[in-house]
């Protein structure tokens, strides 16, 4: 088969070699209705081209590639267009042993059509100058690139190139890297592209890719004016019609595709987005609405994302988000298949730890050619045993249980994990006594916590009052009471579990650690029965010891759900969504705010996407797995309505408002800790003045006054945007920052950067550390407490074996497998993970400036590391050292691939 295809493609190459073949006519530029601007001056300059330009000679010879436009009277310059092209799965060159129109295109040489765009305007006409146009021809073929070449004469009165338009001639997609324009005087000109360009054949315009210089829209060359304005419109679309896979349009939607009303009544969910229930935008996929309820949406195995927004192809097969689509659609079913009763528990602990020795059978496929093992695909979660049909499942042993099996046991990390663990952002200083709710006491009942003065004094007694402990700011919460209780009847009502209010008090000790003081659990008044509430406490007989492990493992459940539906899944994939949709949609490719910003946006919207698709929809992993159970995204809507602000974000404003500092302009970073040892706040501080002090070099660089800021349109339309559109449920909230002058661009920008990467890496990389060990961190609470109303079966059954009733509570057998799993990808690095600051991005390097800066900004990243090994060394600080105590090193800005506890990635890619 291969010999009658090399023999034709030389035969290709010997009869083009005298071929000619003038130019395609530039086709005109996409409008975002799709319509042709035929009456622009550009467009009109380039169907005469040949009429009005005598002295010029555009010419194509396949063999010697060469595109020539030449004046009579200078010599032009010989430059050299190199064109880099990334292999990819299933795109560019994947079918090239087989014959068809393709590889007749590529032995022409007329893959890729280039045309040079001068950025300034023709100094007689005041017109875009006119393009010139050249075929690029393969020239090699390394490993994962391939690289074409194109040769243009470029007249001397030409100018500056500042961008290239490419159509793709093929009838697939290529991944486009970079172009590098060589032979100028000045140097090389370049393009770094990163994006998809479509076939032809699927969408007749060509693209346009800028240089890499940036510019504000007041400074932008006027040969480029126009292209800059249109390729917005492109990118904002028409907000009509279903979006194809090959398209890059940025659209706004509310979250109405999480449930799937066409399947099952059980599965609607309620819009979120709205004045009902208040939510970010997502990106608009324009799916048409479902059959049986016209307020959702139609739900597809294949979500749109603007192309350019997956990269999945081009990142090597070790990829996150392709480990965590293989572990939702092929490791779960295969669980599911396992694990037949749903219902099943641990009847021992000895069950648990088989889980990381023995390991889970997984039956294997049928081997087909569409068929993959899931060794293949996990293997780090599925092992090989010699000789058997089946893979298995068995889980790596976390870290935690490693240097200590019982450490999930203690309360003492029970509460250093506040402040050094998985959800550092819920402890919250006590500051009002006695505690009250806000809830309507006709509702919920009493409004007055149970907790008492005299239940704390006899916890801390020795040590000070409770009015002193507030006073000197030693009395902390874990608060989830007022925005369970609403959801506790309803949650109820679902077979397999159930829910409480709760508050947890923390004591601080003279060592700077937390004790643990009491639990408070409540049910509201429930099918006729009056409120239900007990508070527990650290007990010294047996029975209170057990009932006090239960209230904890409630409460871990709680924070278990409030930490990956509010501070992880809300505070950053979500609401980092409509910075990522506004940014392209105003900020034009070669604004230096977008450029800032671009490397921490990248897979964000893929694995959001997925999200909506496998984890957070109807019936998915959280629902199935999580306390509230399938009104957890109503619970993340209800926190984002009553806690969710835009300047609470920064860290430093997140811990004043927490009550975790207290401003102070002679502490380092303005602040000082009420917490001196809490390890997220004072390795993430360092890490906030590190981002600020790089973006403030940055944005200072462009915007040298505030002038600069009132009158750049594109960037106050940004923020507008993701203000009245994107955040459109609190538009009328106080609390925006506005944007005046650099100093409210510097907040603005560092805020969202410390979101994509600071605050999602603090809340996502440790994930299998500390759940991995699943009683460490239960994420849903099966049963009531042994003393809420009590038959005297359970109560005897509880007294004879409260180990069983503590398993009993725990998640299921399939529930806690299947988050496991789902967590070790999640907290998995790959191998070509982007940390922060780590590589410079192309466009940044060009300016000397600029890549100074980054230096420096790199340079005080690598000394952070330092100072993390250091602050974990010093034994004084015991919420980050001690024995069996895992060091905090989740803000270490570096790592190396796998479950490492550290590294902070540029963006959300996981």
């Amino acid at each position: 088969m291969l010999k009658p295809q090399l023999s034709l493609r030389s035969q290709f190459s010997s009869t083009s070699s005298t071929q000619t073949s003038s130019f395609l006519l530039h086709k005109p530029f996409l409008h975002g209705n799709g319509n042709r601007f035929t009456s622009l001056p550009i467009f009109s300059m380039q169907n005469s081209f040949h009429k009005k330009n005598k002295n010029v000679r555009i010419a194509f010879v396949p063999g010697n590639i060469k595109a020539v436009a030449t004046s009579s009277t200078e010599k032009p310059t010989s430059v050299k267009a190199i064109v880099t092209v990334k292999l990819t799965v299933g795109g560019f060159l994947s079918d090239v042993l087989v014959l068809n129109k393709d590889d007749i295109i590529d032995w022409l040489g007329k893959t890729l059509l280039l045309e040079l765009v001068s950025a300034q305007l023709d100094p007689k006409t005041g017109l875009e100058k006119e393009t010139i146009k050249g075929y690029a021809q393969q020239t090699s073929h390394d490993e994962g690139e391939v690289k074409f070449v194109s040769d243009f004469e470029v007249p001397s009165d030409f100018g500056e190139v500042g961008a290239i338009f490419v159509e793709n001639e093929r009838s697939k997609e290529m991944y486009l890297k970079d172009i590098t324009l060589n032979g100028f005087p000045n140097g090389p000109v370049n393009f770094t592209c990163d994006s998809w360009v479509h076939s032809k054949d699927d969408y007749p315009y060509k693209r346009v890719f800028f240089a890499n210089k940036s510019y504000l829209p007041s400074e932008t060359p006027k040969g480029l004016k126009r292209l800059r304005e249109e390729e917005l419109i492109t990118l904002r679309g028409n907000g009509e019609g279903e979006r194809k896979t090959y398209e890059r349009v940025y659209d706004y939607d509310v979250y109405n595709d999480l449930g799937d009303p066409d399947s099952s009544d059980d599965l609607k969910r309620p819009v979120l987005g709205g004045k009902e229930h208040p939510y970010p935008r997502r990106c608009r996929t324009g799916r048409p609405s479902s059959d049986k309820d016209p307020l959702s949406e139609k739900r597809s195995s294949n979500v749109y994302i603007p192309r350019d927004e997956s990269f999945s192809e081009v990142k090597q097969l070790t990829f996150s988000v392709k480990a965590l689509s293989s572990v939702l659609h092929a490791l779960l079913p295969s669980l599911e298949a396992a694990i037949v009763d749903s219902e099943l528990g641990f009847p021992y602990f000895t069950a648990i730890d088989s889980l990381f020795n023995e390991g889970v059978d997984l039956p294997t496929p049928k081997k087909a050619k569409n068929k993959v093992s899931l060794l293949n695909i996990l293997p780090r979660l599925v092992k090989a045993i010699t000789d058997a049909q089946d893979d298995v499942l068995r889980f790596e042993t976390p870290e935690t249980m490693d240097r200590d099996k019982f450490f999930w046991f203690r309360d003492e990390e029970f509460a250093r994990q506040t402040l050094a663990g998985l959800n550092p952002y819920s402890i919250r200083l006590v500051t009002e006594w006695p505690l009250k709710s806000k809830l309507d006491q006709k509702i919920y009942g009493p409004q007055e916590s149970a907790i008492t003065t005299e239940m704390i004094e006899r916890e801390i007694k020795g040590f000070c009052s409770v009015e002193e402990a507030i006073s000197q700011k030693k009395l902390y919460i874990l608060d989830y009471h007022d925005l369970l209780l609403p959801f506790v009847s309803k949650v109820r009502e679902i077979k397999g579990t159930t829910l409480y209010g709760s508050r947890t008090l923390f004591f601080l000790t003279p060592e700077g650690t937390l004790r643990p003081l009491a639990i408070e659990l409540t049910r509201p008044p429930f099918n006729g029965k009056p409120q239900w509430r007990e508070v527990f406490t650290p007990c010294w007989d047996a029975t209170g010891v057990w009932m006090w492990r239960l209230a904890k493992a409630h409460v871990l459940a709680h924070d278990s759900g409030y930490h990956q539906l509010v501070s992880h899944w809300l505070r950053t994939h979500c609401c980092t969504e409509p910075y990522i949709i506004a940014t392209n949609r105003q900020l034009s490719a070669i604004h230096p705010i977008y450029r800032l910003l671009l490397p921490h946006f990248r897979y964000t919207m893929e694995i959001n996407a997925l999200a909506r698709e496998a984890l957070i929809n109807a019936g998915g992993i959280i629902e199935s797995s999580f306390s509230p159970g399938k009104y957890s995204m109503e619970f993340s809507s209800v926190a984002y309505d009553q806690q969710w602000q835009f300047n609470l974000e920064a860290l430093p404003a997140d811990l004043v408002n927490r009550g975790l500092a207290v401003e102070d302009p002679t502490a380092p970073h303005g602040l000082k800790l009420t917490i001196e040892d809490y390890p997220f706040a004072n390795d993430g501080l360092l890490l906030w003045d590190t981002i600020k002090e790089w973006v403030s070099d940055y944005v200072n660089y462009y915007y040298p006054n505030a002038m600069t800021i009132e009158s750049d349109q594109e960037l106050q339309e940004w923020w507008t945007e993701i203000r009245t559109v994107g955040h459109g449920d609190k538009k009328d909230e106080s609390w925006w920052p506005v944007l005046n002058t650099s100093k409210d661009l510097i907040q603005i920008i560092t805020t969202i950067i410390w979101v994509t990467s600071g605050h999602h890496a603090a809340v996502n990389f440790g994930q299998y550390t500390y759940a991995g060990y699943f009683p460490n961190r239960p994420t849903i609470a099966r049963t009531n407490m042994p003393s809420e109303e009590p038959s005297d079966e359970f109560w005897t059954k509880f007294l004879r074996k409260p180990e069983g009733a503590l398993l009993q509570c725990f998640p299921s057998k399939i529930q806690a497998t299947k988050v496991m799993a789902v967590l070790d990808v999640l907290s998995d690095h790959s191998p070509d993970e982007e940390y922060l600051g780590k590589a410079i991005e192309p466009a940044w390097a060009e300016t000397p400036y600029i890549n100074a800066a980054f230096e420096r900004f790199n340079g005080r990243l690598k000394k952070l590391e330092g100072i993390i090994d250091e602050r974990n060394a010093n034994r004084d600080l015991k919420n980050r050292s001690g024995a069996g105590i895992m060091p905090y090193e989740l803000l270490k800005p570096f790592s190396e691939p796998g479950v490492t506890g550290k590294g902070v990635p540029y963006s959300i890619s996981i």
